[in-house]
């Protein structure tokens, strides 16, 4: 019987997974960010900043070769074509790269790992997992906090918004969901009850 579990965490932007995520961490699991190990295969020698750049255009690449993170995503949340292009090029390598960094973490005796993906099920990165979190939140909840954490203006959070799924395709597809606009301590003590949940399964 396998020994060891993979969740997956997932939700748009804003919704509070880094929150969610910090909690699982802090029982135990090892959580591997999907936007992490985006900016791993970014490296200038590689072929996944090429390939961008050949797509968004040769300014997304600053001066001394490594990626303007504001500009691509500029380009690449302007609309939903876009933002598959992006997903395109990027998710393969991520899917790749994650499985790698799943089999080092097992082989090291942690059996229990969580995948932090923002686009987990658009990647079709969700096979791996035996369980999917996602964590929704109101609207303008989302704004407020991508205004404070990343300092752009409205506009430029709205279009980033639209370019993401509604919360129905993430309800339908999760085993768990988590409202992150609740107070801390709620999302403390769901968080707490899937975990609880998941530890009987993989003890099982």
């Amino acid at each position: 019987m396998r020994k060891f579990l993979i969740a997956g965490l997932t939700g748009p932007s804003g919704s509070g997974k880094s929150t969610v995520s910090k909690f699982f961490e802090k029982s135990g699991y090892t959580v591997i960010n999907a936007d992490k190990v985006a900016r791993e295969i970014m490296n200038p020698d590689g072929t996944c900043l090429k390939q961008l750049s050949l797509v968004f255009g040769s300014d997304i690449i600053n001066s001394d070769g490594t990626l303007n993170r504001r500009k691509l995503a500029e380009k690449a949340f302007a609309d939903r074509e876009k933002t598959q292009l992006l997903n395109d090029i990027t998710h393969p390598q991520i899917f790749l790269r994650t499985l790698k960094l799943c089999r080092e973490s097992i082989d090291c005796g942690k059996n229990k790992i969580l995948f932090d993906a923002p686009v987990l099920f658009e990647s079709n990165s969700d096979i791996m997992c035996d369980a999917v979190v996602s964590v929704i939140a109101p609207r303008e909840v989302r704004i407020e906090r991508l205004t404070m954490r990343d300092g752009i203006t409205r506009e430029e959070i709205e279009r980033r918004l639209d370019s993401q799924q509604p919360d129905e395709f993430y309800i339908s597809r999760s085993d768990y969901v988590i409202d992150g606009g609740e107070a801390l301590s709620e999302v403390e003590e769901k968080t707490n009850m899937i975990i609880k949940r998941l530890r009987i399964s993989i003890d099982n």
